[in-house]
């Protein structure tokens, strides 16, 4: 209806002339009702898309936002402990910590997640008044969607510490929320609707000042006073 509108408005600013005899002035009017016009399809478009996959995003946010007061088990898990021997030539197998990555993955059947891992080289401690010598110890950090393992080595033993978490299926929503375990694919999707909400947000302001110079002045000023208010709380925390 505003386009229609808009369309009509123009036609009769351009008069029977058409656009080959219109003023200057006629001519950015006409620009302007063109840019906005496409704007709008932009704006319009882009809100299909967040509505459809912001979905899961706003109801899983407003759980993560309202845990503690609903008392909505988001981050329950089922949770178990095992230790995982390791095979006769485990030791020698086992030469660095990605290694014992790639060998877990293998065991619990983990493909396609997101791998942590970290060394902490031996060390002498303090123990019972005494000074040891602490093994060099090696941990991982297998995450999928649906499931979490960490694992601990201390170099040198004959097993492997490990801790499985299977996430509920609300823990599931919980963690694609975080695009914790998530792969490319999922990540890239949550930085569209990300983007998207820019995209969203600088149109609507567009839409709303329909290019009136006093209302892009304001817009730019209001930004403006965002952006240094945003920056004085970076710089000073």
């Amino acid at each position: 209806m505003w386009c229609t509108s808009s369309s009509q408005h123009m036609s009769a600013v351009l008069g029977p002339a058409g656009a080959a005899g219109a003023t200057p002035r006629q001519k950015t009017h006409r620009r302007s009702v063109v840019f906005l016009r496409w704007l709008r399809k932009v704006h319009l478009w882009v809100g299909l898309w967040g509505a459809a996959v912001g979905l899961l995003f706003g109801v899983t946010g407003i759980l993560l936002n309202h845990r503690a007061v609903l008392k909505i088990p988001v981050e329950k898990t089922i949770q178990r402990s095992i230790q995982l021997a390791l095979p006769d030539a485990g030791q020698s197998l086992l030469t660095d910590v990605n290694a014992l990555a790639a060998w877990l993955q293998a065991q619990l059947q983990f493909q396609g997640v997101q791998v942590l891992s970290k060394t902490e080289p031996a060390r002498n401690v303090i123990w019972a008044d005494r000074e040891v010598m602490q093994p060099a110890r090696w941990t991982v950090r297998l995450h999928s969607p649906q499931r979490g393992v960490n694992a601990e080595y201390i170099v040198g033993n004959r097993f492997v510490t490990v801790d499985i978490q299977d996430a509920t299926p609300m823990g599931t929503l919980t963690r694609l929320h975080m695009a914790t375990g998530a792969n490319a694919f999922w990540v890239l999707l949550s930085d569209t609707i990300a983007a998207g909400l820019i995209v969203l947000c600088f149109t609507g302001l567009l839409l709303w000042s329909r290019l009136h110079t006093l209302r892009l002045a304001g817009i730019a000023t209001s930004m403006g006073a965002l952006t240094g208010a945003a920056f004085f709380l970076w710089s000073s925390a």
